[in-house]
């Protein structure tokens, strides 16, 4: 039996016994520290509480893009101080496993990209050669000539070293950028997503994610990618080995059931608190098959955590 969470907001007490159980805490960002470019309010105290008392703070995203650094100045300029080393994207986590893990013959290591500039930003990091992304050249429609092309295998469209799809969010997705990943996959590339987000949340509503991205290449392909966001436990593994922390003192916290608590479960964390400022409800976290360790109406509950505390009695 699935033990129903604990609803911690408004107890005190509560909060600060939840607190002291972790070193730790692995933030999701939009949902839970911001909608858009809204910051929550409380936010920016609710991480100064946690660090002063000793806790490590762990931005961890599956918005791919942007990449680490732009994730730096977007924080910063919310008034949320913060490090590059910090933050870890599903941008960066696919990046990683393209350059470190996956084992691609010399010949074909370059990266078909369908998204945003976070994504191109990372795989330059580690030296990772891509095509498609923003290129305007990318950004069309798609001609008879093209569909020759792709039926032929020209290398005039199909880029022979090419040994990758990456797919994330694309505000510029169209037919032909579809068509392009389609082929390579048929024709042997490695068929990856940053995250498989359905949706992502902005403006106080809801818009297509990374996942609509992906849908209609797994239907075409009756193929899933392997995908580098959470709830996917590579990128758990990916953290861990980064920052060395101790599963059973860290807590992951998120709006998200299907990704957010789902990922920090599946990675046997201490514990894991769900937030109700972004996609998931009260129902989802109480009575769905996924439910966190507790859960609060917004983060900055945790600052009343901080009323309890008396001289000497940290959290």
């Amino acid at each position: 039996m699935t033990i129903p969470p604990r609803y911690l907001s408004g107890d005190a007490a509560s909060i600060q016994e939840f607190l002291a159980k972790f070193d730790v805490f692995l933030f999701d960002c939009d949902g839970v520290l911001w909608s858009g470019d809204h910051v929550f309010p409380g936010t920016v105290e609710t991480l100064e509480l946690l660090r002063s008392s000793g806790k490590q703070v762990v931005f961890v995203t599956n918005n791919s893009t942007k990449s680490r650094a732009d994730y730096k100045k977007k924080l910063e300029a919310l008034g949320i101080p913060s490090t590059t080393e910090e933050i870890f994207s599903s941008s960066y986590s696919a990046s990683i496993y393209i350059s470190r893990i996956l084992q691609l013959p010399a010949n074909k290591r370059k990266v078909f990209v369908i998204g945003e500039t976070g994504i191109e930003q990372e795989l330059r990091s580690e030296n990772v050669p891509f095509i498609g992304g923003t290129d305007a050249a990318f950004r069309r429609d798609i001609t008879p000539e093209d569909y020759k092309a792709l039926a032929a295998g020209d290398s005039s469209l199909l880029d022979p070293e090419v040994g990758v799809v990456l797919v994330g969010l694309d505000f510029h997705i169209n037919y032909l950028k579809l068509a392009l990943a389609f082929h390579y996959v048929r024709r042997g590339a490695v068929f990856l997503a940053t995250n498989i987000d359905s949706t992502l949340p902005n403006s106080g509503s809801l818009f297509p994610g990374a996942g609509s991205m992906s849908a209609p290449l797994i239907m075409m392909l009756g193929q899933e990618p392997v995908s580098l966001g959470k709830p996917n436990q590579a990128m758990m593994d990916a953290i861990e080995g980064k920052f060395n922390f101790d599963r059973s003192r860290t807590c992951m916290v998120g709006d998200r059931v299907n990704t957010d608590i789902k990922f920090g479960l599946e990675g046997k964390l201490g514990g894991t608190l769900g937030v109700l400022t972004g996609v998931s409800s009260k129902d989802d976290f109480v009575a769905g098959p996924i439910r966190p360790m507790a859960y609060l109406d917004k983060l900055s509950d945790l600052l009343e955590g901080s009323k309890s505390r008396v001289a000497g009695n940290e959290l």
